[in-house]
């Protein structure tokens, strides 16, 4: 499901400053506009994962046009007159974005019966799949 949430750009000649007001005020950085949305992407997604994670409500978005850059530069002590400031929306599949980037395999060793290990080779059974597809069935994970 896609997450979308409205940030402030700040742009101050050296490098881009991103703050989600709606998210306790969540920040990022990026030397290009580019890697500063790719950082807001990150840190959207981390964000938003954590919270789904740890149980912790996670608040509605506000609209794009009730968000004042100005407002925001003021409120975190930033100099938005010196800089160029803009909002636009940051949007992340948050699951699909969390496999991708969060999660990291890790080696188990078990034990099975020997008969049953050679079974599974002569049929060229992918046991890394199959043991991720029994747990998922028992966790109810889908």
């Amino acid at each position: 499901m896609l997450s979308m949430y409205p940030a402030c750009f700040f742009y101050d000649n050296n490098s881009y400053s991103v703050i989600f007001p709606d998210l306790n005020w969540l920040s990022t950085q990026g030397d290009t506009f580019e890697e500063a949305m790719a950082m807001a992407v990150d840190c959207l997604a981390g964000y938003l994962h954590t919270c789904k994670m740890d149980g912790d409500s996670i608040p509605e978005p506000s609209k794009l046009s009730d968000i004042n850059p100005e407002s925001v530069a003021k409120e975190r002590d930033l100099e938005s007159s010196m800089c160029e400031a803009f909002v636009n929306m940051v949007t992340v599949d948050v699951d699909a974005y969390a496999k991708a980037h969060f999660e990291k395999s890790v080696k188990k060793t078990l034990t099975i019966p020997a008969w049953l290990n050679k079974a599974a080779l002569e049929q060229n059974i992918n046991f890394s799949q199959v043991l991720q597809d029994a747990l998922k069935a028992q966790l109810h994970l889908g």
